[in-house]
């Protein structure tokens, strides 16, 4: 297996997209694809043609439209290198999912915490900062009537929001929504967009709620650290 398409690691993964286009495309071929996400490295991830095209217009001959992703979050990453599998990055095929086919399936710490710096990350987007806007984004650990107050109070500095709908009304700041705070699904489908619609706002600086570390909640956790380059406030 080449240095690029493991990215230097011992380790390779390999997957079968559910996506019918991706699938035709793979079978056309008739050999197996190695392919790098469609924006920039770093950015947020791309979940329709449309943000292809503001990512990489003028740097690729061709952007094939088969829809917005149907998830919104990047695929579940399960390590096989030990006797009992490890989800390196969690996805919509949730950690719960797996344990009900590997009871012992472990989460790796880097999933949730800073990586060691001096060492390469085991998978993509495991670095510290990944998926981030050019806004500055923190994470507030608190509840309900706190983070209203809290975002409120900011309002001065300039600050906006990554809220809920339901957030909105009370809100006096520029907001940008995620979605119900009780779709959570939703909220994964709708997560890279919105990081997307803070620059477009120019939105310089985003206060946004931790999502619960559960289901597809916990990839969104996942993606909101690094985004945020791990910057949490507890209020």
């Amino acid at each position: 297996m080449p240095d690029i398409v493991s990215g230097g690691l011992s380790t390779v993964a390999v997957r079968m997209p559910s996506h019918p286009v991706t699938r035709a495309v793979i079978t056309a071929c008739g050999f197996p694809l190695a392919a790098p996400s469609a924006n920039r490295s770093g950015s947020p991830s791309p979940t329709e043609a449309l943000h292809v095209m503001a990512d990489l217009n003028g740097k690729t001959d061709m952007i094939l439209d088969g829809g917005r992703c149907e998830c919104g979050v990047e695929s579940t990453v399960v390590c096989f290198e030990e006797d009992t599998p490890v989800v390196l990055r969690p996805g919509c095929v949730t950690l719960e999912q797996l344990r009900e086919l590997y009871p012992a399936t472990g989460l790796d710490p880097g999933a949730l915490s800073k990586p060691d710096m001096a060492s390469a990350p085991a998978s993509p987007g495991m670095k510290y900062r990944h998926y981030a806007p050019h806004a500055r984004l923190v994470l507030l650990c608190e509840e309900n009537t706190n983070f209203i107050d809290y975002v409120n109070s900011q309002a001065q500095n300039g600050a906006g929001a990554l809220c809920f709908d339901e957030d909105i009304p009370l809100l006096r700041v520029p907001c940008v929504s995620l979605g119900s705070r009780y779709d959570i699904p939703a909220q994964a489908r709708r997560l890279f967009s919105a990081l997307r619609e803070l620059d477009e706002r120019k939105i310089l600086l985003a206060y946004a709620r931790l999502p619960e570390k559960s289901g597809v909640g916990l990839a969104l956790y996942n993606r909101m650290l690094r985004a945020a380059a791990f910057e949490t406030v507890i209020i």
